[in-house]
């Protein structure tokens, strides 16, 4: 999967039907952050990628307005989600899951805050040299498994760090309070890509 067309200018594409690494078909959009690359530039970039991979999961509908709490509302059997930085914005849809969070994340992670979102066995078995993540990639994978899991309504009120995070074949899996999510790693030199399904 390349971004250096989205870095360029136009729209990146992963395809209708994306299937990442033995992960559930999805689609994943992408949509550049216009200057000046306010708050308001974010939010449209957000939803034309997903209007993309709405369009591109063969949904009908393509608006994604915006719950009373911030959560974007996708269509009835087309789950998605979205994230952004300040230059590049993504959307995946996975038709019929249950679950789906994403998340990109271009900012190395401090020594200092990996401390304190991952824990002494995430830290010891999840990054080098024993495991191959950056602190980077393990903070998109929680942030994606956090948005993920609060689809599920059933968990109440929780941080993103307090998932656990631990190997689960190709993929990660993260858990909170008996509920768990995979979550797959896309790692480049600029950003870390985090995506949850949970079927």
């Amino acid at each position: 999967m390349s971004w250096r067309c989205a870095a360029e200018g136009r729209t990146a594409t992963a395809g209708p039907a994306l299937s990442w690494g033995g992960a559930p078909r999805m689609s994943l959009q992408t949509s550049i952050v216009p200057p000046p690359h306010g708050r308001a530039e974010q939010f449209a970039a957000g939803r034309r990628a997903a209007a993309a991979a709405l369009a591109a999961a063969g949904s009908m509908k393509r608006t994604v307005p915006r719950a009373p709490d911030g959560r974007p509302l996708f269509p009835q059997g087309f789950t998605g989600s979205i994230s952004h930085t300040d230059r590049l914005a993504l959307a995946v849809v996975a038709p019929g899951a249950q679950a789906v969070g994403v998340d990109i994340e271009p900012a190395d992670i401090t020594p200092r805050t990996a401390a304190f979102i991952l824990r002494d066995q995430e830290r010891h078995l999840l990054l080098p040299p024993l495991g191959p993540y950056t602190a980077r990639d393990l903070f998109a994978a929680k942030e994606a498994a956090f948005k993920a899991l609060n689809c599920l309504g059933t968990l109440g009120e929780f941080l993103f760090w307090q998932i656990t995070l631990s190997h689960s074949g190709s993929a990660l899996s993260a858990t909170y309070r008996g509920e768990s999510v995979p979550v797959r790693i896309h790692s480049q030199a600029d950003h870390s890509l985090a995506v949850a399904v949970r079927r």
